[in-house]
């Protein structure tokens, strides 16, 4: 499960007016003026909830001649309430298999030689391949303009262009014309 779903879901579970608004729905489906009479509120505060609610897809809404019933669904609500626990505490599989992604792209781009045979246009094999080269320069280190270039041109001519992506993906940083490594928690990330 994507990371920014999870987020919203725990957002839009974060009010205590959608909770019981999801308790009631538990029953069975209700339309929005008997949720309101059941809460105490006024039809437009519950339309502001169940957007919320709608757009997480936990929630959903069938029509009955002129009446909009709402529903839970079951299957996205056990879902999402089961994501969290299991991306904690499952075995380090989709770690294996992030890196062997990582592995792949970095394959895909760096011939045999090790030079990189053309910087990727999608931003996420960009990434990794901007952190695949970054890897040979030292932390703390600062780097004058000249010795950088030299650095990136073992690995692809357009020094220029892959020395601008370090920057604009944090991964360096520039001051009068000396470079030095980020700390790795500011780098561009995949996600």
């Amino acid at each position: 499960m994507q990371l920014n779903r999870l987020v919203n879901f725990h957002k839009t579970l974060g009010d205590p007016t959608r909770i019981r608004i999801l308790s009631l729905l538990a029953t069975g489906p209700l339309h929005g003026q008997a949720i309101a009479g059941k809460l105490g509120l006024k039809a437009p505060t519950i339309t502001h909830h169940m957007t919320k609610l709608r757009d997480t897809g936990i929630v959903y809404q069938r029509r009955d001649k002129n009446t909009i019933y709402y529903y839970i669904d079951e299957k996205k609500l056990r879902s999402y309430s089961e994501a969290l626990p299991n991306m904690l505490y499952q075995p380090n599989y989709d770690k294996e298999d992030d890196s062997m992604k990582m592995h792949s792209v970095v394959n895909n781009f760096i011939a045999p030689d090790g030079t990189l045979k053309h910087l990727p246009s999608q931003r996420k094999k960009k990434i990794i391949i901007l952190k695949h080269l970054i890897n040979g320069l030292e932390r703390g280190k600062k780097y004058p303009e000249k010795e950088i270039n030299e650095y990136i041109k073992k690995f692809h001519p357009d020094f220029a262009t892959i020395r601008r992506e370090f920057i604009i993906n944090h991964f360096m940083y520039r001051e009068n014309n000396i470079y030095e490594l980020n700390p790795e928690e500011m780098w561009a990330t995949i996600e």
